[in-house]
């Protein structure tokens, strides 16, 4: 599907509104929006994501082997260029974040070759930021 490029809203639940916006603002320095006690808007990149408090409903679901590691299937970030990819992975590890797959070149070679890392939020809602070699094969088979 060819359209023009705009941001992407996403929504999703957290156990914390507060904890959201340590993680979200504070260590991810994503710019806060409008909000209400149950709810905050971040800008992730440009794009529109909305924490939700949904304590229930947060939390790490199950994964999917890719390329060797344990993809969670429910997960959500962005695609970034390689500069900001490498910034954002030198920014998490020097907070000590704990990540479900280490920053690293997945299908290396290969058409669609990409810096991937994987970490979860404080709601353990899975995050994935990825930056291609080559952005013309984000759809590559």
């Amino acid at each position: 599907m060819n359209s023009p490029l705009l941001p992407f809203h996403i929504a999703f639940p957290v156990h914390s509104i507060e904890a959201a916006r340590a993680f979200y603002g504070g260590l991810l320095g994503c710019r806060e929006g409008r909000s209400a006690p149950d709810w905050v808007d971040f800008d992730l990149y440009g794009h529109q994501i909305v924490a939700h408090l949904a304590p229930r409903e947060a939390g790490l679901s199950s994964t999917n082997a890719v390329d060797g590691h344990g993809v969670p299937v429910r997960h959500f970030g962005a695609l970034l260029t390689m500069p900001q990819w490498t910034s954002l992975a030198d920014k998490l590890k020097a907070a000590g974040t704990r990540f479900v797959i280490e920053p690293y070149i997945r299908f290396k070679g290969e058409p669609g070759e990409q810096a991937t890392m994987f970490f979860l939020d404080p709601s353990g809602n899975a995050l994935e930021f990825k930056s291609f070699a080559n952005l013309d094969m984000l759809f590559a088979k």
